[in-house]
């Protein structure tokens, strides 16, 4: 939230000085909701980037000992089955390297258990339960606050807003007539002018890095995101040649956090039991077929193998950026194998995805930093920037309502607005592209109008 005080700007018309006063005071609003949402989101991510490089996400990086050749997968699989007695096999995560540990996830009475294996010894090495590490808390916190639906329309209403307070931001920091060098290098003369100075200057800076990680984590959200934009977005199953297909998405594969590639989760998955596809592994393949198809087809090092579900289930090949199974979202790729015929139903790459598909696969490794130590270290700074944007602007706050007892000390709304009809046309059209962000600038407009001009004890309160 930027406190800015108007009479330190330059001299500017009484129209315009009056829809800066306006921008002020939606830029405080949403800033009273944005800040502790933006302030958990920048710490979590943080804690996720350098959990997920340093040790990994989900025994990826456990090391073995190499030896001349890994055991066939059905004999790792079958001690990770053993070691949870009366467990089904459901996952088969391929080491990244030679001297790494192979990662099987083993199901029993709906709870999923995931055992890493040593492939060359068929050794249990560790079990853990699935998503219960550090990363994975880090990442229920950042997605949904562990509050479920509701966490996530909470974020989503802070990161709709979010486009809110960089837009008046911008317009209240951008230069008139005092330079670009004076916006863009803060300055540190003491008092509140330079935290002023510090908070403009960052926010210029990274603005349009934001408005994308913004983008990026809305495309995700339950509302904006599923029901505007990802529907219209998804893989069109039409294009698998006469493939029968299932009741169930890709989104079925998903447990807890996101782990379809964005561009596939509302698309149905194909269904075994017919003649269509393209001959490829022996009938009735194996585990170890499975994975020998893999190898032949070009799935090299970590990749994913989901075994069939149900009567009519598919083995699921995948590699993607997202799941860190590879550091380039351009190698993305998702095969679906008949469980009868060995016929490959489907074979998607990322030059298959739609526009938004592909941009969303590209954002997307970019918003989780998988693409490499510089990602990791490039979305700190920005992690760290959010930050100082949250303290900073807190402290302006706190100097600027010195000797106001219990108010909030809300900049002062203009007594006339001449410019209303241009604020009420940047609203709706805020409100059109982020539904949530609409529901929340009305409730507050609602407010404001019915209750705090006419409610004298709310009004010292939040004055």
């Amino acid at each position: 939230m930027v406190s800015i005080d108007p009479t330190a700007a330059p001299a500017r018309s009484s129209d315009t000085s009056a829809f800066y006063r306006a921008a002020w005071r939606w830029h405080f609003y949403a800033g009273l909701y944005v800040i502790p949402f933006f302030a958990i989101l920048a710490l979590t991510g943080m804690a996720m980037l350098w959990i997920a490089f340093l040790g990994g996400r989900d025994g990826e990086r456990i090391p073995v000992v190499p030896q001349d050749a890994p055991l066939a997968v059905s004999a790792q699989a079958d001690a990770a089955i053993a070691a949870v007695h009366d467990s089904v096999l459901v996952q088969y995560v391929a080491p990244r390297a030679a001297d790494r540990a192979a990662v099987f996830r083993v199901d029993r009475d709906g709870v999923a258990t995931m055992v890493a294996v040593d492939p060359y010894t068929a050794q249990v090495l560790q079990s853990w339960p699935r998503r219960s590490g550090w990363y994975d808390l880090a990442d229920n916190i950042h997605s949904e606050l562990l509050l479920g639906t509701t966490g996530d329309r909470l974020l989503e209403i802070a990161a709709s807003l979010g486009m809110v307070l960089i837009a008046t931001g911008l317009y209240m920091w951008w230069p008139r007539g005092t330079g670009w060098r004076r916006a863009l290098m803060p300055s540190f003369r003491g008092g509140r002018g330079a935290w002023k100075s510090v908070h403009g200057a960052i926010g210029l800076w990274i603005s349009v890095v934001l408005v994308f990680f913004l983008i990026s984590g809305l495309s995700w959200s339950g509302v904006w995101g599923e029901k505007m934009v990802q529907a219209w977005s998804q893989f069109p199953a039409e294009k698998w040649d006469n493939v029968p297909l299932s009741d169930q998405t890709h989104g079925s594969m998903n447990h807890g956090p996101k782990e379809v590639p964005w561009a596939l989760e509302q698309t149905p998955m194909p269904a075994s039991g017919s003649t269509a596809g393209t001959a490829a592994a022996p009938r009735s393949p194996d585990i170890d077929s499975i994975d020998a198809l893999a190898r032949q087809i070009g799935f090299d090092a970590r990749y994913q193998m989901n075994l069939p579900r149900g009567a009519t289930g598919v083995w699921t090949l995948s590699r993607d950026s997202m799941n860190n199974d590879s550091i380039s979202p351009t190698a993305d790729r998702t095969t679906h194998i008949d469980r009868f015929t060995g016929n490959i139903l489907a074979d998607v790459r990322f030059d298959d995805y739609a526009l938004a598909g592909k941009a969303m696969a590209v954002g997307t490794a970019l918003h989780m930093g998988t693409l490499g130590l510089w990602s990791v270290l490039a979305n700190t700074l920005v992690c760290l920037a959010v930050l100082a944007l949250c303290l900073t602007s807190v402290v302006m706050w706190w100097k600027r309502r010195r000797g106001a007892g219990l108010r909030l000390a809300a900049p002062p709304l203009p007594s006339e607005m001449p410019l209303w009809r241009g604020a009420v046309l940047v609203g709706l059209a805020v409100s059109l592209a982020f539904p949530m962000a609409g529901i929340a600038l009305l409730t507050v407009l609602a407010l404001d109008l019915l209750a705090v001009r006419r409610i004298a004890p709310l009004k010292r309160l939040l004055s």
